[in-house]
């Protein structure tokens, strides 16, 4: 497993296994151990979600070391709020089974961000959280918040696919070492970006699928990417990107593909309020 070195000091596994709209009727307790026993050490998960309590039973019945498996979840914006923050925060780690998490991160970058932040910040200080980060900051967003916060994040996870790069973003994270994390890293199944005749081209060359050649190009980009598959030999394949390596000039070819544009834009006007109104996450509790 390749891991890459956060600004706190961290390695992150590079490549992980996402869970988002994978149901908790046990479907996400199996694909998640299935993950861990073909290899992943990366679990992105989130109170929004629904499935923290399967993700948590699956890596406790694995064979691996807690400490081994890196957990990632995320805040939803319903209890950004300071005192809700730390009730969350302690309510993840609850359902998660575990006594800290590896990664935390702010979901929406919409309502009291900086209260939300700042729980955040006092966690990782007590040890409940290990490192912390953003979600779905834009430049703009990026700019309007984070100036205030004490503390740099560490990751913003964001949507990235080779249709869209976050050059602007990067222009941003990469003097800070803000690590990116690609949401949709397989472009959330694309058909046009997944039979891109580039991509089928290079596909051919090394003897790999599209996707497999979508996440090394994203790798050599130094993204942390957690595609999500149902499948074990989907899964298995995601993992198959480290015996191979794209050219400077496949490289550059890749970034051509570039069009600026994702599948979610945080800065269109009452996405915000939206998603604050989209569903309640402790409707259940």
């Amino acid at each position: 497993m390749e891991y890459m070195k956060l600004n706190d000091g961290l390695e992150i596994p590079a490549i992980g296994f996402g869970t988002f709209m994978i149901p908790a009727d046990g479907t996400t307790y199996e694909t998640v151990k299935t993950a861990i026993d073909l290899g992943i050490r990366h679990i992105d998960t989130a109170t929004a979600y629904f499935n923290e309590q399967e993700v948590g039973q699956a890596v406790k019945d694995s064979e691996v070391e807690r400490e081994d498996i890196w957990i990632t979840s995320k805040l939803w914006l319903q209890d950004y709020e300071y005192e809700d923050a730390k009730k969350a925060i302690d309510l993840s780690l609850e359902k998660l089974g575990t006594d800290y998490m590896d990664l935390y991160l702010l979901h929406q970058p919409y309502g009291k961000v900086d209260e939300a932040w700042r729980a955040l910040e006092e966690a990782k200080e007590e040890g409940k959280v290990l490192s912390v980060g953003v979600s779905n900051m834009t430049p703009k967003l990026w700019n309007k918040w984070v100036p205030d916060f004490d503390s740099i994040p560490s990751v913003n996870q964001v949507e990235f696919n080779p249709y869209i790069q976050q050059k602007e973003l990067k222009e941003i994270l990469n003097p800070l070492d803000v690590k990116i994390q690609a949401w949709g890293p397989l472009g959330r199944g694309n058909a046009d970006l997944l039979n891109n005749p580039i991509i089928l081209e290079l596909a051919e060359k090394y003897g790999k699928n599209a996707g497999q050649i979508i996440l090394r190009f994203e790798n050599q980009e130094g993204i942390i990417v957690f595609p999500k598959s149902l499948t074990p030999e989907r899964i298995k394949s995601n993992m198959e990107i480290f015996d191979f390596k794209l050219t400077d000039i496949e490289m550059d070819k890749l970034r051509a593909l570039d069009t600026g544009k994702g599948s979610h834009d945080p800065d269109a006007p009452g996405v915000g309020e939206i998603l604050m109104n989209a569903f309640d996450v402790h409707a259940n509790e």
